[in-house]
């Protein structure tokens, strides 16, 4: 359960047994992010004239993936990110997608790279994702990235955006995380483990429990604090 019942993102949610959680509104404090980014961009824009690049790089035609290229599209519309797509076969190989990554690597008007997974299974998924360059892996997988987030007192160049989005909804909900105990249900590399790296930097280790390890694991990941 999260305490926080006057927050204007809560709403009360009682459960069979009479206990009661507060869900958090995550599509306000969406808008009042993109909208801050989108005058971050409009300053950028107006002192030296470019605005961010970001690329995604699409292997196969999977109808999963291109619906979520279709939403990240969107959003960089609404901010104002200039966006790049690139897309390849399904049966093209791996020395071909390193070689449109490396190309992007060196595309001075690309800021960021997203190499949509999952990938085709003939294609090595963890030699792409760390032929990214740190500087421009903004899914925050590159092993230098989850390692710093690993690490106290180090700092990610990029933070994965779904667990990074958890923190951020409980912080602009006045909730205060230290000294909670948490739970991570899922450990997948894209949400559960960074998620669990996220909280234990955030929070005393004596306060977190890493059950994540321990428990029957879902198909998805979610965070509960009490």
């Amino acid at each position: 359960m999260v305490p926080c019942p006057n927050s204007s993102a809560f709403r009360s949610q009682s459960s069979a047994n009479g206990q009661t959680a507060n869900v958090i509104n995550g599509k306000s404090i969406a808008r009042a992010i993109r909208a801050g980014i989108a005058n971050e961009i409009c300053r950028m824009k107006e002192t030296i004239v470019k605005s961010p690049g970001l690329a995604i790089v699409l292997v196969g035609g999977r109808r999963d993936s291109r619906t979520f290229i279709r939403v990240k599209l969107k959003a960089c519309e609404e901010v104002g990110i200039t966006t790049y797509v690139e897309e390849l076969p399904e049966e093209c190989t791996e020395d071909e997608v390193l070689h449109v990554v490396s190309r992007l690597n060196n595309n001075p008007s690309v800021n960021g790279i997203i190499v949509q997974l999952p990938l085709p299974q003939h294609v090595d998924e963890e030699r792409i994702i760390n032929f990214v360059s740190p500087e421009k892996d903004v899914d925050g997988f590159h092993p230098l990235n989850m390692g710093n987030l690993a690490m106290k007192g180090r700092e990610p160049l990029f933070i994965p955006c779904a667990p990074k989005s958890c923190i951020e909804l409980l912080l602009r909900s006045g909730v205060e995380i230290m000294g909670k105990r948490a739970v991570v249900v899922g450990r997948s590399k894209i949400v559960g483990l960074p998620t669990s790296l996220l909280l234990h930097v955030s929070m005393p280790f004596s306060a977190f429990l890493w059950l994540f390890e321990v428990l029957s694991i879902s198909s998805s990941s979610n965070v509960f604090l009490w």
